[in-house]
């Protein structure tokens, strides 16, 4: 049976690239903001575009934050990618008339990029975590970013003990400074490139995640 995946509608802009990329992987894909449906998904998938605070506050419309929170607690998959990366740390500086917090599943404040040419548009390699499951036999290939913000710093402690979780897998890119590229921490994992506009790459990448539900 194919996994249940849930394409979280909260006003995000044109998805239907995802929903058809994640399709094509093997998923049976839904767009909706149904609580329920995306409580009890096999995965869920956030995208995001445009201003970080305006994401967010779709989000909150939905119920985005109580979903993703219940769904971690529970050990159950999200994926956000783009902004809907961005928005599981605390906070962004891009400038809004509202500024709200994120969902704060992760520390730190995401920022502009300092750089020559921003937005960051177009295809970048990536200094891929080791082990990463994401990333299982695409540790060498390009993948498309559209962006002008980022995390620059990864600052959640690392687990300790013999029994600990295992530690977060944290793979980084470059442009014009070092930024957090994706992120795999238990059942959140997060792209800040686009997947479903990566080629045969993100298609990949995307596989590996729908067969990890």
């Amino acid at each position: 049976m194919s996994p249940d995946v849930v394409v979280l509608d909260h006003g995000s802009g044109n998805v239907r690239s995802a929903v058809r990329a994640l399709e094509h992987v093997g998923a049976a894909v839904t767009l909706t903001a149904d609580r329920e449906h995306a409580l009890r998904a096999d995965g869920l998938f956030v995208p995001g575009v445009g201003n970080f605070h305006a994401c967010m506050a779709g989000l909150t419309a939905v119920d985005g934050p109580y979903v993703v929170d219940r769904r971690l607690a529970g050990g159950r998959p999200v994926l956000g990618v783009c902004v809907g990366m961005q928005v599981m740390f605390e906070g962004s500086t891009e400038p809004s008339v509202a500024p709200v917090a994120g969902v704060g599943e992760w520390p730190g404040t995401v920022s502009r990029l300092e750089a020559p040419v921003v937005p960051h548009m177009g295809w970048s390699q990536l200094d891929v975590a080791a082990g990463s499951t994401l990333f299982a036999g695409l540790e060498h290939e390009r993948f498309y970013f559209v962006h002008s913000y980022a995390a620059h710093t990864w600052d959640l402690a690392e687990p300790e003990g013999a029994f600990a979780a295992v530690a977060p897998r944290v793979t980084w890119a470059t442009h014009g400074e070092r930024f957090v590229a994706a992120v795999e921490n238990g059942p959140l994992a997060a792209t800040q490139f686009h997947p479903e506009k990566s080629g045969e790459a993100g298609l990949a990448l995307l596989e590996n995640w729908v067969r990890s539900l």
